[in-house]
């Protein structure tokens, strides 16, 4: 990874909130950003980019929850068709990663950290991402080349 070009941002993209990370200089940790609510897809798309502009992110990493059988079904298509948009708006490359047990290991954290329940709402999509971004962060060079050809099929 070139520290010299940007960081990484990662979506943990949901109806109601996203949750954001990005990247540190190195391409090593995932760090949270924030949880965004979401509004119209516009205002959405809107915010992204300029997170992604003030962090010079040269990538997105987007969670995809595939079912259980690891097939696309209908929230992973709505993610997919909502970040080739937010592709095309950012102008820059997308990879999917499989976020299925994402969310509820991020939950779990939150629970065993004694986070009231109105706390965890808050922080449990960004914590998603930093999850989302640091699988990601942790593959591989050979894994990640792998992955990068297994989304040019979505």
């Amino acid at each position: 990874m070139n520290s010299l070009i940007g960081r990484i941002l990662a979506l943990d993209v949901g109806s109601v909130r996203i949750g954001l990370a990005v990247s540190d200089a190195l391409g090593i940790t995932a760090q949270g950003l924030e949880t965004y609510t979401r509004s119209d897809e516009k205002k959405d798309l809107d915010s992204i980019c300029l997170i992604a502009k003030q962090y010079s992110a040269y990538m997105l990493v987007v969670g995809l929850p595939l079912d259980q059988y690891g097939e696309i079904g209908t929230q992973a298509k709505k993610i997919i068709d909502f970040s080739k948009t937010l592709a095309e708006a950012v102008k820059i490359p997308i990879i999917f990663i499989d976020e299925r047990l994402t969310t509820s290991i991020s939950e779990k954290i939150l629970i065993s950290a004694n986070m009231d329940r109105h706390k965890r709402k808050k922080h449990v999509d960004k914590l998603a991402a930093v999850t989302i971004l640091q699988t990601y962060l942790d593959m591989s060079e050979n894994t990640r080349q792998m992955q990068k050809s297994l989304n040019d099929f979505i």
